[in-house]
């Protein structure tokens, strides 16, 4: 009898991270298990044989998709292809779901079980999305609480299965250690610059908080900025353009929560990074921009009051949102500036970020995610 066979299907480095997180988990119970996918270098070192690299479409945003559409039909030929030849015993979707769930109706249609993780967003846009979901997959995986009343109202196996991060954002180092070994000062104030793991998103935002990094200086004396750099991304090229701004900025590709807990303060672009800078209570501000056309659909669609994951979770505005037109550098630095200032709002954010761990769970949702993928086969 042949090994037993799951087919990951993950767009973007956290979903990248994610997957290899569980198939550790997975491994650890059956060995034998045969995993194969369309995932990116953390999958990669879990032992997945990836037979397409997501990297290449990595996007977010109608205009971006638009531009890279022929990779994006590339991918989904593939996938199409792989799903012929090896007719997995179960599909497994991690989240991007605009691709995946056009890949879950192929499985469907060769038979294949279909188990979708981290949810897309039906809670914040398209709600009525929800049914479609349920007839493409056989059951749901979800990492806040709060989401898995929306699948059993609308009649959907779902699992809670809890946040990877928690048991992941662990800082290995303290700061006193790794400041100095990034020639950061002791007794200076450090702001971290968090534009993104996409292309997309460091074209869009680096280009902002460079500038918003400069006005802080003009502002302030002894600020020293420090960028960490995805392993998808060009390091030579994000150098380049930190290197011009003339600012003493530390490029680093160290270890992502070491360089967090180094940090007074953040400014971070939306989505997972919020979640993992709150498990760590560093204060930030969120910034977000996108195409003109992308934008203007995308906000009428929106049905929640707030779009940073950080927010979302805690149920509440515990930090600050520059979407498009109000991330601005005057907007962004005068909001670090009071962070790093006013003692009594820094520890208003600090006691919010409290309540986003909280919400997020207890921990183990790695290896719950793992029992649940065995338990369909």
């Amino acid at each position: 009898m042949p090994d037993p066979h799951i087919m990951i299907l993950v767009g973007e480095a956290s979903g990248d991270a994610h997957a290899a997180e569980f198939v550790s988990h997975i491994r650890q119970l059956n060995p034998d298990i045969f995993i194969s996918g369309m995932g990116a270098t953390e999958m990669q070192k879990a032992g997945v044989e990836v037979f397409f690299d997501s990297s290449a479409i990595a996007v977010m945003g109608l205009i971006e998709v638009l531009k890279h559409w022929i990779d994006i039909k590339r991918a989904m030929a593939i996938v199409k292809q792989q799903l012929d030849k090896t007719r997995p015993d179960l599909l497994v979707l991690v989240d991007y779901p605009e691709f995946n769930l056009k890949m879950a109706r192929h499985a469907r249609e060769l038979g294949i079980r279909v188990l979708f993780y981290i949810s897309p967003q039906v809670w914040a846009w398209r709600p009525r999305r929800i049914h479609k979901i349920g007839r493409l997959i056989d059951h749901m995986a979800v990492i806040f609480k709060f989401e898995k009343a929306y699948y059993e109202r609308a009649n959907i196996p779902v699992s809670f299965v809890g946040h990877p991060l928690v048991d992941k954002v662990i800082s290995s180092r303290s700061p006193d250690v790794v400041r100095p070994q990034l020639g950061l000062g002791q007794d200076t104030t450090v702001i971290g610059l968090f534009p993104g793991s996409r292309k997309s998103e460091i074209d869009r935002l680096l280009p902002l908080m460079l500038a918003t990094a400069r006005q802080m200086s003009e502002t302030k004396q002894q600020l020293q900025f420090v960028l960490p750099v995805a392993a998808e991304l060009d390091l030579d090229a994000i150098k380049r353009q930190c290197d011009q701004s003339q600012l003493d900025i530390k490029v680093s590709r160290d270890n992502i929560y070491d360089l967090i807990t180094c940090c007074d303060s953040i400014i971070s672009c939306s989505g997972t990074v919020t979640l993992e800078i709150a498990l760590l209570g560093v204060p930030m501000c969120i910034v977000y921009k996108m195409s003109g056309i992308s934008y203007a659909v995308i906000s009428r669609l929106i049905t929640i009051p707030h779009v940073g994951l950080v927010n979302i979770v805690a149920e509440k505005s515990v930090v600050q949102e520059f979407l498009q037109n109000d991330a601005t550098v005057d907007n962004v630095s005068r909001e670090m500036i009071k962070i790093i200032d006013d003692r009594d709002y820094r520890k208003r954010i600090t006691n919010g970020l409290l309540t986003v761990r909280e919400n997020l769970g207890e921990g183990g949702g790695s290896a719950q995610m793992a029992r649940l993928v065995l338990s369909f086969l």
